[in-house]
């Protein structure tokens, strides 16, 4: 059949969750057989998020081609299993530099370059491009942003002349926000139908609202929605607060959202798929009750800032059958007095990622005190690093060791910077970034927890490496280097064998981590909390 498009749109407020309904809306069509692919266009400048500070943005998700993506594409990819590439993540900076490269190159031949035809013809194309090379049954794209805001209406003027090019094969749904008036005891509409007036303004009449909501709409108001907004009853359903993010799916379902696009598309319902591996997973957590508290010892005092790694962990703790409760830590109120105090009571901790010297020095100590108390720890890139750090000011004796990215004059640069990195001068897109390949030595605790794997791939982003002059000191003095680019000769795990669990990695395995498969490594650590072993 031909590719179908599903655009999603929000309005009212931000941070209504429109990266869960797109990735639920694809796991609901996937369950019913269908190929789809979800991508994300955001309304910013930059190129990527690869440059802005986690505060700004939150994480910063890695395609295994090597795209620095906004993280609903770890939402995409956790929900679906899908693997996103650099087409899955688009922003406009890229539309603009695409347009102005051509430009200059002088592909528009003498032309006046404007928004309109130039930009939305040039989002037009990237929103097509993946049924170009893939055979896709349906396409899903985000815009970012909220419906009014002046940076979108490029976007929304492109979807606006797709929708009459492609006719039924294009479906536009909606999301706004329902609030409740606590002083009138009511749930309020107007918010929506303004939301709507102002697509419509646009050009675009929505095919689906979903209304965000924290308390439950009765028929009576999705009938008045329906009747102000010209939408069909059965295709207003409401998103309401669930216990996961990851019962979305099925409350969707439930409501025959997937059942309404497939009627708008013209294309027959059949029966509602079981989904019997998600309620297996749902049921799991549902009854998870122990709970192993986890400390994350980071930086960034948000929980977007570290997306990846939460999901990754609790999902990990619900296939432990363990409720994983985390614990952040800020590494800059840590010091070598308080350490015991900050970690008392963590059954486990990881030591997150990050960049830049802030900071550093509590994730070296909170990485002593792990190693001398035999505290599972999971170290994932400068986590990892801050491992290596610590184990060489206090096992090899270099009070001075340190990465070179944090101290340049270091005599002891036991993490630098890779050779080809040197010549670097920009910041953005210029890391060691997206998928390579890794050989685990036979017998390690990262070799038993891929359960036996000796080659695997994960994702990368960094610029700064284990320095190999000092691997001989290093597994001499019990710290092996147990993971290796076969290529380059880069080391990708190490890990301390007579500990119960003291792994760090330079890549990131939290990209790789989805509802249906966790990632190995995690619920290896997540085994190591609960009961000391390092059995996957």
């Amino acid at each position: 059949m031909d590719t179908r498009y599903i655009f999603i749109t929000g309005g009212v407020v931000s941070s209504l969750g429109k990266g869960i309904i797109s990735s639920s809306i694809g796991k609901l069509l996937q369950a019913r057989g269908y190929k789809i692919t979800i991508q994300k266009f955001d309304p910013y400048i930059n190129i990527d998020p690869g440059t802005l500070n986690p505060y700004e943005h939150g994480e910063c998700y890695v395609t295994a081609d090597g795209m620095e993506t906004d993280l609903d594409l770890g939402h995409y990819e956790r929900f679906t299993g899908i693997e996103t590439t650099c087409d899955n993540s688009v922003t406009t900076g890229r539309i603009y530099l695409s347009v102005i490269e051509r430009e200059r190159r002088g592909d528009y031949l003498g032309k006046t370059i404007q928004v309109v035809p130039h930009i939305t013809d040039e989002i037009k194309r990237r929103i097509l491009l993946n049924a170009t090379k893939q055979d896709l049954d349906f396409v899903i794209t985000e815009i970012g942003g909220t419906i009014g805001d002046i940076e979108s209406q490029p976007f929304l003027e492109a979807i606006r002349q797709l929708r009459w090019q492609l006719g039924r094969n294009a479906v536009c749904v909606h999301l706004t926000y329902v609030p409740y008036l606590k002083a009138a005891d009511e749930l309020k509409t107007k918010p929506t139908q303004h939301s709507v007036k102002e697509l419509q303004g646009l050009g675009i009449q929505p095919d689906i609202l979903v209304l965000r909501t924290e308390r439950h709409l009765d028929d009576a108001m999705r009938l008045k929605v329906a009747s102000f907004c010209n939408v069909d009853l059965e295709c207003v359903v409401q998103s309401e607060d669930m216990p996961s993010i990851y019962e979305v799916p099925v409350s969707m379902q439930e409501q025959g959202v997937d059942a309404a696009i497939l009627r708008k598309f013209g294309i027959p319902v059949g029966e509602r798929p079981a989904m019997k591996p998600w309620h297996v997973f749902l049921d799991k957590q549902r009854h998870a009750s122990r709970e192993i508290p986890i400390g994350l010892v980071g930086k960034y005092d948000l929980q977007d800032a570290y997306k990846s790694i939460r999901e990754s962990l609790n999902l990990a703790g619900i296939y432990n059958d363990v409720k994983t409760t985390l614990h952040f830590i800020n590494s800059e109120d840590i010091t070598s007095k308080n350490v015991c105090e900050k970690l008392e009571g963590m059954k486990g901790v990881l030591i997150c990622p990050g960049f830049g010297q802030r900071g550093i020095e509590g994730k070296i100590i909170a990485a002593e005190y792990c190693r001398t108390h035999d505290l599972p720890t999971f170290g994932i890139c400068l986590g990892m690093q801050m491992m290596v750090v610590e184990f060489a000011r206090n096992i090899l004796g270099y009070k001075d060791a340190n990465s070179s990215e944090m101290d340049s004059t270091t005599k002891h640069n036991v993490i630098d910077l890779m050779e080809e990195q040197k010549s670097v001068t920009q910041m953005g897109g210029t890391m060691r970034l997206g998928a390579y390949d890794c050989q685990l030595v036979e017998g390690s605790h990262a070799f038993e927890a891929y359960g036996g794997e000796k080659h695997i791939k994960e994702r990368h982003r960094h610029r700064y490496e284990f320095n190999n002059q000092y691997q001989l000191e290093f597994e001499a003095a019990g710290m092996r280097c147990v993971g290796v680019n076969p290529a380059a000769n880069l080391v990708e795990i190490v890990e301390i064998p007579d500990k119960r669990w003291y792994i760090g990695t330079q890549f990131h395995p939290e990209y790789s981590s989805s509802v249906l498969h966790p990632h190995p490594l995690f619920m290896s650590f997540i085994k190591a909390c609960i009961d000391g072993t390092t059995e996957a």
